[in-house]
């Protein structure tokens, strides 16, 4: 009898099966045959790895090295087609993959044997046997003797149990930003009983957020009152008054209106359509019948100006900020402005807006009403003004526009009429309001003024390069599309200043003509 079957012999335990002891021999007889003329003794041991690992047990296995292993996951690789049961690797198999160590007590022998005769239940392979062969790492002495824990109780084999995965959690959301100081103080005053006009109109000087504008402008246009408790009464007995006056003077039989009447809702009519071109939001159907509701009911009570072109312009900065403060949530410019709001603006909202757009655009116009009266002497004025002005601060740009034979009425009308609101987009416009509303009831007047001269000297190098033609059709189209709220301010910053050089100044409209 050789050697290695005596060997075989001594380490095959007694009182076992015929059959157990035969699989236990061909078993080691191939791990024998594997090794390829191996010997530990006289290979480099590697530092990191131990001469023998001691399982929970106290049952030492023989030596291991990491050339060992590699000769014995090679093994496996090639006898994994045989040694799979049901679909699944076997517990030898996992052990042999993952640690390739040599159990040679007898102890160790009985657990072989037992793996091999009876295999593990599916949930046990579950838990410890998902690694396949690649996933092995060679030489981790750890994950080895971690892998060979036996159970002290029943003296099985037991795999390192995987912890279930976690579930998973939605992302929470960001913390919300710190409040600045300014939307703290703008709260405060929001949210008092009695809300301070004087505090409100110096906070809101310097531009209004947007979630905000709606109420501040409806506040500062005297819509509502500055008792916070009266605010919802207020609306109601508003907004009913406006549909009394909508039965009163729009839903009306034709043939009922007097001829000037008529004339009047034809003007309306014509106006509506062109007015900001340029803002998909007054293209919208419904914006247009609510914008020619008001005005028209605007004229008939007050016939002394009756309906005058430019007045439908007034309105548009009104209806848009009034839509947006029912979606605060919404971009002015991106969703509101381009109309995309009006899917979820329902009927009663758009009444709602319709009602506090007349009251307030109301309420601006009593302060430069004689700007829509006949001959609008208020309109002159104001133009007036604008060019005495320009005269002082820069002579030398008001001597080119007499030179080249330009009036400032000719351009400056519009800008008085309009209220700048055709030379900037409408999003700036809100800002440019922010500060007139804020100025009280000269800001749509005497402020505008000093705005419309920093306007026009902001252009003065350019300007004073130009000949009449095209001088005159620079004034019409002035280059401000690609301004933001920053160069409003600046613009703004500029006004402020020469209202406080010259307002009130006695000297002011004493200027010597040339």
């Amino acid at each position: 009898m050789s050697s290695s079957h005596q060997q075989q012999q001594q380490a095959t335990p007694r009182g076992l099966p015929g059959f157990l002891r035969r699989t236990l021999r061909t078993s080691t007889a191939e791990q024998e045959n594997n090794a390829l003329d191996y010997s530990p003794s006289s290979a480099p041991k590697s530092p990191a790895v131990p001469d023998s690992i001691t399982d929970t047990s106290g049952v030492q296995s023989g030596n291991v090295d990491n050339d060992n292993v590699d000769m014995a996951n090679r093994s496996s690789r090639s006898k994994s087609d045989s040694q799979i049961i049901d679909g699944r690797m076997t517990q030898t198999d996992i052990a042999t993959n993952q640690n390739s160590l040599t159990l040679t007590s007898p102890g160790s022998a009985k657990r072989h044997l037992r793996a091999v005769a009876f295999p593990p239940l599916p949930y046990e392979q579950e838990l410890g046997g998902n690694n396949s062969d690649d996933d092995v790492v060679v030489g981790d002495v750890d994950k080895q003797s971690q892998s060979l824990s036996v159970a002290s109780t029943n003296n099985v084999i037991s795999t390192p149990m995987i912890a279930p995965p976690q579930p998973q959690t939605e992302a929470t959301a960001p913390p919300p930003q710190p409040k600045s100081y300014k939307e703290i103080q703008y709260e405060t005053m929001l949210n008092s009983t009695i809300i301070p006009l004087r505090d409100l109109r110096k906070l809101s000087w310097n531009g209004i957020p947007a979630h905000h504008r709606s109420k501040i402008w409806k506040i500062l246009l005297s819509y509502l009152p500055a008792n916070t408790s009266r605010h919802q009464s207020t609306l109601t007995r508003k907004r009913n008054e406006y549909k009394d006056a909508i039965q009163q003077h729009y839903d009306i039989p034709d043939d009922s209106r007097t001829n000037s009447e008529q004339e009047t809702l034809r003007q309306v009519l014509v106006d509506v359509p062109r007015t900001a071109p340029e803002v998909p939001l007054f293209h919208n159907d419904r914006v247009r019948r609510c914008l020619s509701r008001l005005l028209y009911i605007w004229a008939m009570r007050h016939p002394a100006s009756s309906y005058v072109q430019g007045i439908n312009d007034l309105a548009t900065p009104l209806i848009a900020v009034f839509i947006s403060g029912y979606f605060p949530n919404k971009d002015v410019e991106e969703e509101v402005l381009s109309g995309e709001v009006m899917i979820d603006v329902t009927d009663a909202i758009l009444e709602e807006v319709e009602a506090d757009t007349y009251w307030c655009l109301t309420n601006l116009l009593a302060g430069i009403q004689d700007h829509y009266t006949s001959d609008q002497p208020g309109m002159q004025r104001m133009v007036m003004r604008l060019e005495d002005l320009v005269n002082r601060i820069d002579a030398d740009l008001a001597g080119h526009l007499r030179e080249t034979g330009i009036e400032f009425l000719q351009f400056a009308f519009k800008w008085m009429n309009c209220l700048l609101l055709r030379e900037f987009r409408l999003q700036r416009v809100m800002r440019l309001w922010d500060t007139y509303l804020s100025e009280g009831d000269g800001g749509f007047e005497d402020f505008h003024v000093y705005v419309c001269a920093s306007f026009l000297v902001h252009f003065s190098a350019e300007l004073q390069q130009m000949g009449f033609d095209e001088l005159f059709q620079f004034m019409q189209n002035m280059p401000t599309d690609d301004w933001t709220d920053r160069e409003i301010e600046i613009l703004l910053s500029s006004a402020f200043v020469l209202s406080t050089l010259f307002g009130g100044s006695e000297a002011h409209l004493n200027v010597v003509r040339h």
